[in-house]
């Protein structure tokens, strides 16, 4: 490349945390390793304090949520400048609603779980087309026998329930966001559903143990990974570097078409989203956005550079 020649900048309006990780940094040092590229870090401080106006301007943008992230500020600034964004920001307001994301991905005829929305006004509220039972729940006639699967209709909110019959010993499971080395917990005691909020119902589906994250680079590049369910029994299996043991699975062409789907449903390039293998069939239970892959050499760089070239700036 003829030094006088201008190089593609790309502006990286992401909060520090996700900047400073390991993922994001292998994404940067390779980019400047390509050489036609100059990264420029718009940093905390200008995100969150100063005008859009005086932002740093860019060709291509890479921007996402996370907690704390303005994203109507960058969707203001998108407007200003104009610049290829790798993943489009107005879309990225539906991940944060699981009844949303549901809604989407059935638009685009992608298979989901059964399930139902139990939607509260007020903590507690009395609604009269939600029955509980001792092993099951029913949801404006719609009747989920236990095990079933329970998820705040916040997507910001990772505690979600697995509530099990009594023939089973009832009793539910929490899982969350790894803490140490669980990533779930047993509540013998509980066997009644929250009431505090809005929730999402849904079939449980049994997977033989094992969970597919899946990552897109633009709708015609997946990579899948399987790590051990939270389900399971909580614990989180790592390696001798203490990452979290996956290893890379192929997809079927259905599932590379789930893929495809998915990262055109929501127009995120650079995408992360749960799938669930059970009964031979396959669904899609969650979706991200940007996501990194965890341990394997870092996919995301293609996808980057692959859409700025597209972009005729």
């Amino acid at each position: 490349m003829a030094e006088t020649e201008k190089k593609i900048t790309v502006g990286v309006c992401v909060m520090e945390k996700k900047v400073l990780s390991a993922p994001m940094g292998q994404i940067f040092d390779r980019l400047h390793a390509f050489g036609e590229f100059e990264v420029i870090h718009f940093g905390d401080k200008v995100i969150l304090e100063e005008p859009i106006e005086s932002w740093p301007v860019c060709d291509c943008l890479i921007a996402f949520y996370s907690s704390g992230y303005p994203l109507e500020k960058a969707e203001a600034y998108a407007a200003l400048r104009k610049p290829f964004l790798v993943n489009e920001l107005e879309p990225q307001h539906l991940l944060h609603d699981r009844r949303k994301v549901y809604e989407r991905l059935e638009i685009f005829g992608i298979p989901v779980p059964r399930y139902a929305l139990v939607i509260r006004e007020t903590p507690h509220e009395q609604l009269d087309y939600f029955v509980e039972e001792e092993d099951f729940v029913e949801v404006h006639g719609v009747r989920f026998w236990k095990p079933f699967v329970e998820k705040p209709i916040d997507a910001d909110n990772h505690h979600i329930m697995i509530y099990y019959p009594s023939s089973a010993g009832g009793g539910m499971k929490e899982l969350f966001r790894k803490v140490g080395n669980r990533s779930s917990e047993f509540h013998p005691e509980v066997r009644r559903v929250r009431r505090e909020g809005s929730y999402i119902y849904e079939e449980f589906m049994p997977t033989g143990g094992t969970d597919v994250k899946v990552y897109t680079v633009g709708p015609e590049y997946a990579h899948a990974e399987a790590r051990k369910s939270p389900v399971v029994d909580g614990v989180v299996m790592r390696n001798p570097d203490g990452k979290e043991v996956r290893y890379p699975v192929l997809l079927t062409p259905a599932e590379k078409e789930m893929a495809r789907e998915v990262c055109i449903a929501f127009r995120q390039s650079v995408c992360g989203f749960d799938l669930l293998r059970s009964n031979g069939r396959s669904y899609v239970c969650d979706v991200n956005g940007w996501s990194f892959v965890k341990n394997s050499h870092n996919p995301l760089l293609d996808g980057v550079w692959k859409a700025t070239l597209n972009h005729p700036c």
